[in-house]
């Protein structure tokens, strides 16, 4: 007799996987959304049980087909990826509870069943480079959700969604390649895929010129995904064209699954000592991100259109999570980690509430969301708490990995990166403050005085989202707990 609860991993990857050609051939039926929907909450509740699962008992691991590793593939849940599995499948899932309204309006009804399946297949790929501890399903998963998403961008109702979805592939294409090579090139030096054998037969003290291409290419491949500045500019177009359901899913799953593939290339094979001290990725890393962190927050500044306000807010944001892996500490990693928790939460609130303006004033411009703050007050509200976590405000969840990323950087002695820090924050309250003052104390424009609050099928979703950005602000056991219990977990497996 089969274990059901022995089997959670691969359902976690085969019920999405399976649920999207049956989207098809169901066609436009409701039913489609309706398993859609059912099968994110199953994906979320299996995360959910393998993540307690984990903390009670250590990591899971998952041979397919009763392969041994390296033989076989082995699907691998820990404290990290079993964090990351977490909130991507519980976004994944509340985002498309929300998005049926918003998917009506901007998606033509003809093409609603290839979004559902399109969105599984996303899903699966994003859930599959967190659970894989094979290095060639990494990128084998990484294309599915990068191709998955090329489509989603595409279905946007503005004539650039297709060029933006374009310019998105070029790009993600290049940075694919780049990391196939790496992983070509790892292969080659130690003959197998499996992310613990190589990382127990790389020589990293002796591995020469190839070792180091290697790094170089998997690292700037991943980059690309990541949008680190100045690999970001397939980023702004894509957030702002596609349809405002995919933004808010895409904005808070894709680029924290890079960055999780980045964490997990330093600490399960190259080694931090490797990448921090034979190579100075560390400063590299620093250094990146503080002036990707001010550029992109200085351009935020200075657009006319919210989506594409917060699409540069989120290349800033990506820098605070390198920020905590350059630190190179148990505190940095961890308060990166709990940053992408937090900025995942914050930032699907944020395009969520953008997706209600686009709803119902039918644009996201700064001039038609004059006053909107009168009509649709529910709206506005979620906007400015979100705007708020963004800022990182005591009691927000924004404050609580800027705070573990300030006092890291004060233990690593770095200050200089503790005031550059405080500094670029001052930056969100301008863009940030923007939008307030454009929906509450502006002269309404015509399209938002006649506009009417989100209906409750957007607004219970959304305040789900934005209350937990509070309350992960406040109580912090949970989230922040499992961050350091993740780092710490990474720097014990790093030193063995």
């Amino acid at each position: 007799m089969i274990d059901f609860v022995s089997q959670l991993p691969i359902l976690m990857i085969v019920l999405p996987l399976v649920t999207a050609p049956i989207c098809v051939l169901l066609g436009g039926r409701q039913l489609t959304y309706i398993l859609a929907l059912i099968v994110a909450w199953c994906v979320f509740a299996i995360s959910l049980a393998c993540l307690i699962q984990v903390n009670q008992s250590g990591p899971i691991h998952y041979e397919i087909g009763n392969w041994k590793p390296p033989y076989g593939i082995e699907y691998v849940v820990d404290a990290l990826s079993g964090f990351v599995l977490m909130f991507v499948s519980f976004l994944g899932a509340i985002v498309l509870t929300y998005g049926k309204a918003s998917i009506d309006k901007e998606i033509p009804h003809s093409k609603h069943y290839l979004f559902y399946a399109t969105y599984l297949l996303c899903m699966t790929g994003l859930m599959g480079m967190c659970i894989t501890g094979d290095l060639f399903n990494v990128f084998v998963f990484l294309e599915i959700s990068s191709l998955s998403s090329y489509a989603l961008i595409s279905l946007g109702k503005s004539r650039r969604a297709p060029l933006a979805a374009l310019q998105y592939l070029i790009l993600g294409t290049i940075g694919a390649t780049f990391l196939l090579i790496g992983i070509g090139l790892l292969y080659q030096m130690t003959g197998t895929l499996n992310m613990a054998d190589i990382a127990g037969r790389l020589d990293v003290e002796n591995g020469g010129r190839t070792l180091l291409v290697a790094f170089a290419f998997m690292t700037i491949g991943l980059f690309i995904k990541m949008a680190v500045f100045p690999l970001h500019t397939w980023l702004p177009n894509a957030y702002t064209y596609a349809p405002s359901v995919v933004t808010a899913f895409i904005a808070a799953t894709a680029t924290k699954i890079s960055v999780y593939a980045f964490i997990r290339l330093i600490y399960g094979i190259f080694t931090p000592d490797f990448a921090f001290n034979t190579q100075p990725l560390d400063s590299a890393l620093l250094a990146m991100s503080l002036i990707g962190i001010f550029i992109a927050s200085a351009a935020a500044i200075y657009q006319s259109d919210v989506k594409r306000l917060l699409a540069y807010s989120s290349i800033g944001q990506i820098g605070y999570m390198l920020l905590g892996i350059g630190l190179v500490s148990v505190g940095g990693l961890a308060g990166g980690i709990v940053h992408m928790f937090n900025h995942a939460l914050i930032k699907g609130g944020l395009f969520m509430a953008i997706g209600c303006f686009a709803l119902r004033i039918g644009s996201v411009k700064l001039d038609d969301l004059r006053g909107a703050g009168k009509t649709m007050p529910w709206t506005s509200l979620a906007f400015t708490i979100g705007g708020l976590g963004l800022i990182g405000v005591p009691l927000t969840a924004g404050f609580i990995s800027k705070w573990m990323l300030l006092t890291s950087s004060f233990e690593a002695g770095r200050p200089q990166v503790a005031a550059m820090m405080l500094v670029s924050s001052l930056l969100a309250v301008v863009y940030v403050w923007k939008v307030v003052e454009t929906l509450y104390f502006a002269d309404p424009s015509d399209a938002a005085a006649k506009a009417k609050e989100a209906p409750m099928s957007m607004l219970v979703p959304l305040y789900v989202v934005i209350a937990a950005t509070v309350v992960f602000g406040v109580w912090t056991d949970w989230s922040a707990g499992l961050a350091q219990q993740a780092a710490e977990f990474l720097f014990t497996g790093a030193k063995q």
